[in-house]
């Protein structure tokens, strides 16, 4: 099993950047797929983007596609999302995600959750 503890949220300008961090506790880290998801006031969970363990492939959100990159540093147990041209719309709560068996998706996240990390994007 894998703990994930997310950090780096905060309030940021539109056009501004942020990097959530997301530590993960276990010694078998580099071998989870991990993901991000993020979950706006009134709305559903949504995906923002997903690598694979080896951080070789990566997928995105439409919505997210060329301002956002996801990576990791299993040598420190640290899985990234580098966000930058903040919109408002991407005002939510960010969860960590991951996942030892399968690559995470849109419709199939992994297994484990962490708390998430506030981010609000002002205009």
């Amino acid at each position: 099993q894998v703990q994930l503890v997310e950090s780096g949220g905060g309030l940021v300008q539109a056009g501004g950047s942020l990097r959530l961090s997301c530590v993960a506790s276990g010694r078998t880290f580099r071998r989870y797929h991990m993901g991000w998801f993020r979950q706006a006031p009134g709305k559903e969970r949504e995906f923002v983007a997903s690598g694979t363990w080896s951080g070789g492939t990566t997928y995105y959100a439409d919505s997210v596609k060329g301002r956002f990159t996801i990576s990791r540093d299993s040598a420190k147990n640290t899985a990234y999302l580098q966000m930058n041209n903040l919109k408002p719309e991407d005002t939510a709560v960010y969860y960590c995600n991951a996942e030892y068996v399968r690559i995470i998706t849109t419709s199939r996240p992994g297994d484990y959750w962490g708390q998430g990390t506030q981010v609000t994007v002002s205009s």
